[in-house]
């Protein structure tokens, strides 16, 4: 099993809080952007992720006010301009890599989005499991604003699953900023805190689902990606499936003799 309390990036900063790890984009001075660099790190910390056995869950955390400005104007926009088809899929895909190294990585990821949340930025908070906001957070899938198509990094597959297809079809059409009261609203946002709270209840987020039954945890991620193309009967098959393994777990156990003890199961993620 990999280790990741050692991790050492050099495009974004990482450390753990126990079970969890918590990661920054690192470039407070341009509101934190990507570039082919941070792209391709996140992406392959994340394929590490699904074999990391110290990691329980994740938490992205905004930097000095911002989460993400989305891909870099200088350092990936303008070279992708001069870029031909070969090398222009081979930065799409990567892109893509990254959400699918999210979705399949088996830990539960927690966004806490505050400021600008935009372009690719606004995909990597989509494609977490669950996402807290302060009240001047604005997520923009900005796309169409620099004459793109509204489908990057799986947007029109995984947006209308989240906040319903006209809603995400507006918001990927125009290219405009969702507010954070909107995202509440609509199901983007779990919930909205103040700035000065964020970091710390994404984190207490993040530990309440870490101290969980970790390895029930990674099915539930495993099956709530996996459904989407599933019928309903092979739906309740694989959960039939599912849940069989997970009643054959220490942890299941646990629970059992906690609750004849009339105490708090102590889980260990086997």
């Amino acid at each position: 099993m990999t280790q990741m309390a050692a991790l050492k990036p050099k495009h974004f900063l990482w450390r753990m809080d126990g079970a969890v790890a918590a990661i920054q984009l690192n470039r407070p001075e341009r509101k934190n952007p990507l570039t082919f660099e941070s792209y391709a790190e996140l992406r392959d910390t994340f394929r590490a992720l699904a074999s990391a056995d110290d990691v329980h869950a994740v938490a992205l955390l905004p930097n000095s006010g911002n989460f993400c400005s989305g891909g870099d104007v200088h350092e990936i926009i303008g070279p992708l301009v001069a870029m031909d088809m070969r090398e222009l899929l081979a930065f799409t895909r990567m892109t893509g890599d990254l959400v699918k190294a999210m979705l399949h990585c088996g830990k539960p990821i927690i966004a806490a989005v505050d400021g600008v949340c935009a372009g690719a930025g606004a995909i990597i908070a989509m494609a977490s499991d669950l996402r807290l906001a302060t009240p001047n957070a604005q997520t923009a899938f900005l796309f169409n604003r620099v004459g793109l198509a509204g489908c990057d990094m799986g947007a029109c597959a995984i947006l209308p699953r989240i906040i319903g297809q006209g809603r995400a079809a507006e918001l990927l059409y125009t290219g405009r900023a969702m507010t954070a009261q909107e995202g509440e609203a609509w199901g983007f946002f779990n919930k909205l805190v103040t700035a000065e709270k964020l970091e710390g209840e994404a984190l207490a987020l993040a530990q309440k689902i870490a101290s969980g039954p970790t390895f029930a945890n990674g099915i539930t991620k495993t099956q709530l990606v996996q459904e989407w193309s599933m019928s309903l009967d092979q739906a309740i098959e694989a959960e039939a499936q599912a849940q069989a393994i997970c009643i054959q777990t220490k942890d299941f156990e646990r629970a059992y003799r906690a609750f004849v003890a009339k105490s708090k199961p102590v889980f260990e993620g086997n």
